[in-house]
Formats: C-alpha cells, structure tokens, sequence
C-alpha cells in the first residue's frame, strides 16, 4: 500500500507540479490550499506524513501544525518555508517539525525528504540509528541522549549536530560544513547559534569525564572519548 502525502500549499502551480510528481514516484497525494483545509483533511483522511508551506491564508502552517500535533504526535512533519532567519526556523522545531525545505526547492530534494522522514519516523521505519559516545548511547532516530538509564531528550539542532560530531568522532568538523548541513547557511547568526548549542551539548554530556567536544579555533569541533 502506498504511503499517504497530505501537501498543504496555496500556490496552486506549485501544488499542482509537486502534487503530479509525488504520484508519479507511487505516493497517495491529498491537496489543500490553507491550513484550516489541511487541518480538516488530515483529521478526515489521516496522513503518513504532512508536507506543509508556513506562510498561508486563514491559518498559517505553524497553527495547523500545532492542532495536528495535538492528534498524532508522530506523524512526520515537513515544512515549506520562504523564511530564513533562525528565528522562524526554531519556531518550527519547537512545534514539532521534523524537518524543513526552503523555497524554492528542487523537486528531486524534496522526494528524498519525505522518503528519509517515512524511513525514520514511518510505520515501517527502518531501525533506529545509535551511536556509543563514552558511556552515552544516542539515539538519533528518537534525537535522545541515554546515561545509567536515564533519557535526556535533545532539541533537534542538538540531534543533528551531535550526530555529525558522533560520525565524525575523532576528527574536526568544519565549522561551515556543521552549520550548512543543520541551517542550510553559514553566516554570523548561524555560528552564535552553533556556539551556543555546542555549550549545550557539553553540559549534558558533562557525566562522563572522558568526553570532550573541543574548539579547533578558525576550524571547527572535535568530539574525543579518552580510552
């Protein structure tokens, strides 16, 4: 059976192009011009995931995404947006997003998109992504950080910076390369932000004294477990 796309968007050109491409690669496409149609579709018709522009008549993507996150949890998420400061990125995280695309976009990133969300975050997800870290395992599927049992639940720039870090273990990540793959950007916002989460990593990795996430200064991070 195939997987069930509800592609919320009121450009209609652009709904009908991304619409008849996602049917063309086997999906179930549901169409809806603003967030108030798309809120009373999916509680209609349900979705396996929910691809949705931010900016909309009558309620906006963020509104919707809210009321649909208060009836699935877990449904995926992905959000169109024209929008570019970190701000309204956040905000979207925050909400509950799993991940986002910023227009204008090329169809071909968009398809493997939604294909990586249905793999992780579908019924028939693949299985979940660890890493050991010391005497951590983090879990980037469920973006959690477990320690002597305990879970700490990390915000998703946290998850997917860790993870690059955690692929890389022991070698520098570039600076740029770490704020292109969370942001899609390298600019001053961006690295205050890298900054200040790298922090943030570091105090709840803080139980296991082997563990050292260190500044190569003018390069970028290392995470490091002693042996």
């Amino acid at each position: 059976m195939s997987n069930k796309i509800l592609f919320v968007e009121d450009e209609k050109d652009l709904t009908l192009i991304v619409a008849d491409t996602l049917r063309g690669q086997g999906y179930d496409v549901i169409t809806a011009s603003n967030g108030i149609e798309g809120l009373d579709k999916y509680k209609s018709d349900g979705a396996d995931i929910v691809v949705a522009d931010v900016m909309m008549p009558k309620m906006d993507g963020f509104s919707m995404a809210r009321e649909i996150r208060r009836l699935s949890p877990n449904v995926p998420l992905l959000f169109l947006t024209a929008k570019s400061t970190i701000d309204d990125v956040e905000q979207g995280f925050e909400i509950g997003a799993n991940d986002y695309l910023k227009k204008p976009f090329e169809l071909r990133e968009l398809i493997v998109r939604i294909k990586a969300l249905l793999r992780r975050y579908g019924d028939n997800r693949a299985e979940d992504i660890r890493f050991s870290i010391g005497t951590y395992t983090f879990n980037v599927t469920t973006q959690t950080l477990s320690f002597a049992h305990k879970d700490t639940e990390l915000s998703h720039f946290e998850s997917k910076i860790l993870e690059r870090l955690a692929t890389n273990i022991g070698r520098t990540v570039d600076a740029s390369d770490l704020m292109i793959a969370v942001w899609q950007r390298d600019d001053q916002s961006n690295r205050n932000s890298l900054h200040g989460y790298i922090h943030k990593l570091r105090r709840v990795l803080c139980h296991d004294p082997n563990i050292s996430i260190i500044n190569q200064r003018g390069f970028g991070y290392m995470l490091t477990v002693k042996s």
